[in-house]
């Protein structure tokens, strides 16, 4: 395995490392422990600190007593308050919007701070009382505490502004929208992944099939390439992050003259996949736009009836494309020109993102309307695939309509806001 390869791996485990909840947390209780003991470096040099003040140990040890039963006090607090924020989210939102809410960066750093006190706390109690310090170990001691306390403050300050929004329905909307943004500029910037635009008809070469039934999580370009180049063929990767794939659907092809491929290369390139159950945010944007559109629909339900949201779902799929469609894409040499990768298509976002809006927003006139217009401004932006695309969901968002709403009148908004000749043909048939 290449440096290459080790580093889009590496980047790939990182990114996931990021989604649990313990990573940060271990590696604050781990600092905090060598802090306690960085302080013994001061006993190491009297010489030089002898003209530090005095600190009284019993002061001292009163002070981390009542930092460290505070501490398990509020760091539970957080923990209980951070899961009802998530059981919210999920409930309210949809589940799959779980992994943003739970990658938050503030709640994180509030919880790895509030237990990383509470270890600093305990384990400076404990050189303390064993009276592990001199003098100017008990100074340093004594500022480091302070120190840590008015880190406390300054979190939990923060925090508490923080924890009353997550899990509200606009802050999980706007951390699903801000995941698929990444996911959907990146692909922008490369989206055949580094590879070369997929030419060769499907179906033409060696198939190479997954062994599992799953998700492609994340597809490792530099080792595809690497093996292309060792035997000196070329492949053409078919499946995305985020298409679900079985072992009757074929991962890649492999354009060689041989016959066949050996059980070891067929191993090698299933190694090049990451398959997981669920599909995750990073490297499928389409993922974002299924979320996204999952969000609208629950509220469109009879049981919640919150058209609002939808309205605010339908601003944030014109965001996206919108800033999607701006990002200029230069055209570079490919990083790998062995491996040819399929580009995620304009339409399937589109379907992504707003066929279930339109069929479940079609009787409510406020969603509709503000969906044909979502769709307007999309048509004009200039690009001829997402103008395309816009007009085929309008018109299907009108047939829609035209089937779920009573009024005539309420139809009429809904034609009059659909501004292109397609849709208004449409509506008026």
């Amino acid at each position: 395995m290449d440096a290459g390869s080790i580093g889009d791996r590496l980047s790939f485990l990182l990114d996931r490392l990021r989604e649990r909840l313990w990573l940060k947390p271990l590696m604050i209780c781990s600092l905090s422990v060598l802090a306690v003991f960085l302080a013994k470096i001061a006993d190491s040099n009297a010489a030089i600190f002898a003209s530090l003040p005095e600190v009284k140990a019993q002061s001292l040890d009163t002070l981390l007593s009542i930092m460290a039963s505070s501490m398990l006090v509020i760091a539970t607090f957080s923990v209980t308050s951070m899961v009802s924020a998530y059981a919210s989210a999920s409930s309210m939102a949809t589940p799959r919007s779980f992994p943003v809410i739970v990658a938050d960066d503030a709640s994180q750093n509030a919880l790895s701070t509030f237990v990383g006190a509470f270890i600093f706390s305990i384990v400076a109690l404990v050189a303390l009382q064993n009276n592990y310090f001199q003098k100017p170990g008990l100074f340093l001691l004594f500022s480091l505490t302070v120190l840590v306390f008015s880190i406390v403050i300054f979190t939990f300050v923060r925090w508490v502004d923080r924890i009353a929004r997550l899990g509200r329905m606009g802050s999980t909307i706007a951390k699903v929208e801000s995941a698929t943004e990444k996911a959907l500029l990146k692909n922008r910037l490369q989206p055949y992944l580094g590879g070369q635009p997929l030419a060769t008809p499907l179906g033409e070469g060696i198939p190479v099939y997954p062994d599992d039934v799953g998700y492609i999580l994340h597809i490792d370009m530099p080792r595809l390439q690497l093996w292309a180049k060792q035997h000196e063929v070329d492949v053409s990767v078919n499946t995305l992050p985020g298409k679900l794939v079985s072992p009757n659907r074929p991962l890649l092809y492999v354009h060689t003259p041989d016959d066949d491929l050996a059980a070891q290369e067929r191993s090698q390139l299933q190694a090049a996949f990451r398959i997981g159950r669920e599909r995750i945010f990073n490297e499928d944007p389409r993922f974002g736009f299924v979320v996204l559109s999952e969000i609208a629909c629950r509220a469109l339900s009879p049981a919640v009836n919150d058209p609002g949201t939808a309205i605010m779902v339908n601003a944030s799929l014109l965001r996206l494309l919108s800033r999607w469609a701006a990002q200029t894409r230069t055209e570079t040499e490919p990083q790998y020109p062995r491996v040819a990768v399929a580009k995620i298509e304009v339409d399937d976002l589109f379907e992504d993102g707003f066929d279930a809006i339109a069929r479940d927003g079609a009787g409510t006139v406020e969603v509709a309307t503000r969906l044909q217009k979502v769709l307007s401004d999309l048509a004009q932006n200039g690009d001829e695939e997402m103008q395309h695309a816009a007009i085929t969901t309008g018109r299907k968002a009108l047939e829609y309509a035209r089937h779920a709403l009573v009024l005539e009148a309420d139809l009429a908004r809904v034609v009059a806001a659909a501004n292109y000749t397609e849709a208004k043909q449409l509506g008026h048939a």
